[in-house]
């Protein structure tokens, strides 16, 4: 018998879930049948950073018949949030790249190659620094390492995780945003979701993370 092509989930979690405002579990995907849980309910599993409403979760909107819904993102990065990480995001870029340089200098006997090896990473660092952004922003994490130690992420305009076309999209816009002498980061002061320039251009949003 051939296999079918059909993709099903077959229960494989169990799940945290939060009751009353307080985490409850695990409990068994039949466990949460029982419970008549709701799309809006949140839920985790151990392997899950942090809870998701139940329709975020795909094996529970297969198995239990929930649609996806638009989310409406309630709480964003503030400016000194997205400031700090990135200021941890240049450190870890330029840290890696310095420590590349230095022991490829090991290798380089001609002073003149070392000096040419030490002043690239005035520009290797940076772009580094541009795919690094591009493609965290649009991993699974949704967020830099910088982003991800201040519990932020970049998301679309319903929160969900952008394509790479628009994490390119987003991060070449920063040059907007820095050629305003830096005032299209100081957007994000005049909005309710605090948006920086690049993000109106990329419809994107720097959300914080839900915790319980």
């Amino acid at each position: 018998m051939e296999p079918s092509n059909n993709t099903t989930f077959q229960p494989s979690n169990t799940y945290f879930l939060v009751i009353s405002g307080k985490p409850q579990g695990p409990f068994s995907v039949e466990q949460l049948k029982e419970r008549k849980i709701k799309p809006g309910d949140f839920l985790k599993t151990a392997d899950m950073d942090d809870y998701k409403e139940a329709h975020e979760i795909a094996e529970l909107r297969q198995l239990l018949g929930f649609n996806r819904e638009a989310l409406v993102p309630q709480y964003f990065g503030s400016f000194d949030q997205r400031l700090m990480a990135s200021a941890l995001d240049w450190f870890f870029v330029a840290g890696v790249c310095i420590v590349l340089a230095f022991i490829l200098s090991l290798f380089v006997k001609d002073q003149a190659t070392r000096l040419a090896v030490v002043f690239s990473l005035f520009g290797v660092i940076p772009l580094v620094k541009l795919i690094y952004h591009i493609i965290m922003e649009c991993s699974v994490k949704q967020a830099t390492y910088g982003k991800q130690i201040l519990k932020i992420k970049v998301g679309d305009m319903q929160g969900y995780r952008i394509s790479p076309g628009r994490a390119i999209g987003r991060n070449l816009a920063k040059l907007f945003s820095v050629l305003t002498l830096f005032i299209g980061y100081l957007f994000s002061f005049f909005n309710k979701q605090q948006q920086c320039l690049h993000d109106m251009i990329a419809s994107t949003l720097v959300m914080k993370d839900r915790l319980f």
